[in-house]
């Protein structure tokens, strides 16, 4: 279980394919903004246009992520990268379009490959043996690491210094580039299984795993309420507001290197109790960088938030397969993006209404307390489903006159977690 199962021809193609449709997402709410502001009113704008492609994403995401078929997920996830591109070319092409029609280009540019990010995370799993697992989803989160530190400063570069509709056409091409990759890699990650999970059925399967995608969103919640609140608190410490672009890009780092350092072994416990270990310790990190006067103080705090909460996102990943069986498993993947998503909105919306009655530090340990509380909510839930699962299955035994004797912890300890 090392890094070389994961190393192959065909994780070189995904992972090349990947970033080239993830680079787009993680610029467009800064290009949006970079796009407009010279407008009147043109920040104003350009946060509601992030706002309409966010909102893109949150609805296209558990919709078209229940559509895909994991036999043929290719052309799913090809139409919808060539919607993406339609809505970044729509964005660049016509920068001085009237607001609404901008705005409706956003929406298509989040919701169209809203799903891919789902259908790529099922196929790269389908791609190296089940013991690597764990490391394919480490190799992911570190190039996502990259593709986050990179994207601000590539926006930012090619706005100021050449145009402020080039971000948005690069967009553009990067994600036509990745269609191309779809068609070097399989056409599905069913590995032969049916998708007999449809309808009513599939949706009740997605709802049962609500534990996960509550815990996963926690985190993002959380370093999402961070980030945006950063710029506030140097300002509350006197400490200079340029320095928050090189803490947020060390931030990126340490999560790289988290999923590293993640994925070098097995680690003990079971998947519920790893993801609380987790989740308290960045809460303790996000809290010390509240506290802490200095920059280096906050700027470490920071860094060794990021490096944990890559774990606990790895760890809701993993969580997330158990809970559901393959058939639905992008689609499982695409509802907890929509639900991060969800989650970084409703921060923005705190993080300014809590920033009108206290200051920045307090509005911080304010998010670190609802983490806790989404956190406990979610390892409640696990607790609870993993507990009926039990009882059904000594039902089942008692049943059938099954003779032998259950295994202690039930489902998790005959994962051997």
């Amino acid at each position: 279980m090392t890094y070389r199962d994961v190393a192959s021809k065909q994780v070189l193609i995904w992972a090349c394919t990947a970033v080239a449709s993830r680079m787009p997402v993680a610029m467009a709410p800064l290009a949006l903004v970079f796009l407009v502001r010279e407008r009147p009113g043109g920040y104003t704008l350009g946060a509601a246009l992030a706002a309409a492609y966010v909102l893109g994403e949150i609805l296209g995401a558990p919709v078209l992520g229940m559509r895909l078929d994991p036999a043929r997920g290719r052309r799913h996830l090809a139409l919808g990268l060539a919607g993406g591109t339609v809505g970044f070319v729509g964005l660049g092409a016509l920068a001085g379009a009237h607001p609404v029609v901008l705005g409706a280009f956003a929406f298509l540019a989040g919701a169209a490959p809203a799903a891919v990010a789902g259908g790529q995370r099922a196929l790269l799993t389908s791609l190296v043996p089940e013991r690597a697992v764990a490391q394919a989803l480490s190799v992911e989160s570190m190039l996502m690491s990259g593709v986050w530190a990179v994207s601000p400063v590539a926006v930012a570069g090619l706005a100021l210094g050449v145009a402020p509709r080039v971000p948005l056409l690069l967009a553009a091409v990067l994600m036509a580039a990745s269609i191309t990759g779809h068609w070097l890699l399989p056409a599905g990650w069913a590995k032969g299984e049916a998708d007999e999970e449809t309808g009513r059925t599939k949706t009740g399967v997605l709802i049962r795993a609500w534990p996960v995608y509550v815990t996963g969103a926690a985190s993002l919640t959380l370093l999402g309420l961070a980030e945006l609140t950063l710029p506030a608190l140097l300002e509350q410490r006197g400490i200079g507001v340029g320095w928050s672009g090189p803490m947020l890009a060390g931030m990126a780092v340490g999560a790289g290197l988290g999923a590293f350092l993640y994925g070098l072994r097995s680690w003990p416990g079971r998947l519920r109790t790893r993801s609380v270990v987790l989740m308290c310790v960045m809460s303790a990190f996000v809290t010390l960088g509240a506290l802490i006067p200095g920059a280096a103080g906050i700027a470490l705090a920071l860094v060794l938030a990021g490096t944990v909460q890559s774990g606990a996102l790895i760890t809701r990943n993993l969580s997330l397969r158990e809970a559901l069986p393959p058939g639905v498993l992008s689609a499982g993947y695409a509802v907890m993006y929509a639900a991060a998503g969800a989650g970084y909105a409703a921060t923005g919306s705190l993080t300014g209404g809590l920033l009108q009655v206290v200051v920045p530090s307090t509005a911080i340990l304010a998010g670190v307390v609802l983490t806790l509380l989404l956190t406990a909510l979610g390892w409640w839930g696990e607790a609870r489903r993993d507990g009926s699962s039990a009882a059904g299955d000594l039902d089942v035994g008692v049943v059938l006159g099954a003779e032998r004797t259950p295994v202690a912890g039930g489902c998790d300890a005959e994962r051997g977690l």
